[in-house]
């Protein structure tokens, strides 16, 4: 069984011509640009959070997928760590970096899908 599926993907190799090399190519150049300008960017938000409060600088929250499948989804923090003895509850709790990045959606809150747990 190995054999064939190594026979299968190997044929699927020599079959694609330069055409679907260099798409690959392009792909792949264009992924590496904005992996670097993306990552630079999250660098940047993650040491906002840090400096502006203590506390982590990413929340993990648990998401249900296809199937009912549950997952764990990384978020930047946006609201002050520990916040019941910080601030009174209607004084909000959501930092300066928090808000911008919740106008902005960069903290990925936009997920409709994504419910606690």
């Amino acid at each position: 069984m190995r054999k064939a599926r190594q026979h299968q993907l190997s044929g699927r190799i020599e079959e694609q011509g330069g055409a679907d090399q260099i798409g690959r190519l392009a792909d792949m150049a264009i992924a590496g640009a904005l992996l670097a300008v993306t990552s630079t960017l999250m660098l940047i938000v993650a040491l906002a959070i840090k400096w502006e409060s203590p506390g982590p600088i990413l929340h993990r929250q648990t998401c249900i997928g296809r199937g009912g499948r549950r997952f764990q989804m990384l978020k930047f923090r946006t609201v002050v760590h520990d916040r019941e003895h910080m601030k009174p509850m209607w004084a909000g709790n959501t930092t300066q970096v928090g808000q911008f990045l919740r106008l902005t959606r960069i903290d990925a809150s936009a997920a409709g899908q994504c419910a606690p747990r």
